[in-house]
């Protein structure tokens, strides 16, 4: 139960969380291990990125690494290192508040060298910002943000910002004795979680508000990206315009989801890989025949759908064989 915070005993607590902002986080933390080949490649493995520039002599590791070398892995860093108290200490207020379940809700990194096998890996984390209360659709919290820089051999090498939501689960009563199913039938439809929009793929979600779907593609190799990213993955260029997608494509992968229930979806449906003509692949829905009908090579068309009165979305429309 979240403890009344309204007037100024909300005053007095949003004050509390603010004193966090700006402590530390881990201070000198060191990494577990010299960025490593062994490491590179598994991660390019598991992502399937073959490019050229993570093997051979002069490989570099792929940016987007940038925190795994931080990690403990599973045994975690056993001395402590680099780990200071101010994180667990803000728990502790959030939890004694109510707030006590929390969710990831997003990451952006920012890149300023490339990491090479044998750079050691060091760190320092500070909690950026503490919100303001704020009410979403899984309940009423706080969001929490925490920077890390990450230096090779003690230069910058890129800036990790991690957002939480500490939050109450909102709450969903039961049906009132002798409620009858009709009674619960009238109670408004859930709508689906927002997309998040940030300054990487805001020109996506302009696309698609116009029935466009925009694929990136570099200013200088020309290569197509998808999702939208700040640079290159091919060549690193930041520069970029972009196409519209023709809309056709075939299913690459697909799962049928049946379980957990989710509000706002009706199990079972189908998630595609759908791999578009043009060579990039996007994840949406697949529509226009039944879950347990959709098939690897399927062909699908985009369709724009308007799946709540504020919320459009692209998705793919099978024809049933």
């Amino acid at each position: 139960m979240v403890r009344e915070e309204g007037g100024a005993s909300g005053a007095d607590f949003l004050g509390r969380l603010k004193k966090f902002e700006g402590r530390a986080a881990a201070t000198a933390g060191v990494g577990k291990d010299l960025v490593n080949e062994p490491m590179i490649r598994h991660w390019c493995e598991a992502m399937g990125d073959t490019h050229a520039a993570y093997t051979g002599p002069d490989a570099i590791a792929p940016p987007t690494m940038l925190q795994a070398w931080t990690m403990g892995g599973l045994s975690g860093h056993g001395d402590g290192t680099g780990r200071a108290t101010a994180y667990d200490e803000l728990f502790e207020l959030l939890d004694g508040a109510g707030y006590a379940s929390v969710v990831a809700t997003d990451c952006e990194q920012e890149y300023v060298r490339d990491l090479r096998p044998g750079d050691r890996v060091s760190y320092d984390a500070v909690i950026e910002t503490v919100s303001e209360r704020k009410t979403t659709k899984l309940g009423t919290g706080h969001f929490v943000t925490t920077r890390m820089d990450v230096l090779a051999n003690g230069e910058l090498a890129g800036t990790h910002r991690f957002r939480i939501l500490k939050y109450a689960p909102a709450h969903r009563s039961s049906p009132a004795a002798g409620q009858r199913p009709a009674d619960r039938a009238v109670r408004p439809r859930p709508v689906r979680p927002r997309p998040v929009v940030n300054r990487d793929n805001a020109g996506f979600w302009a696309g698609v508000a116009e029935h466009r779907l925009l694929i990136q593609r570099c200013g200088d190799c020309a290569e197509l990206r998808f999702p939208w990213l700040p640079g290159c993955h091919a060549c690193g260029s930041a520069r970029w315009d972009t196409v519209e997608a023709s809309g056709a494509g075939t299913v690459f992968s697909f799962v049928v989801m049946h379980h957990p229930p989710f509000p706002a979806f009706d199990p079972p449906y189908a998630v595609g890989l759908i791999e578009l003509a043009e060579g990039v692949r996007i994840v949406s829905n697949v529509v226009g025949v039944a879950a347990d009908e959709v098939r690897i090579g399927m062909p699908v068309s985009l369709e724009f759908v308007r799946v709540d009165a504020e919320l459009e979305l692209p998705l793919f429309r099978a024809e049933a064989a």
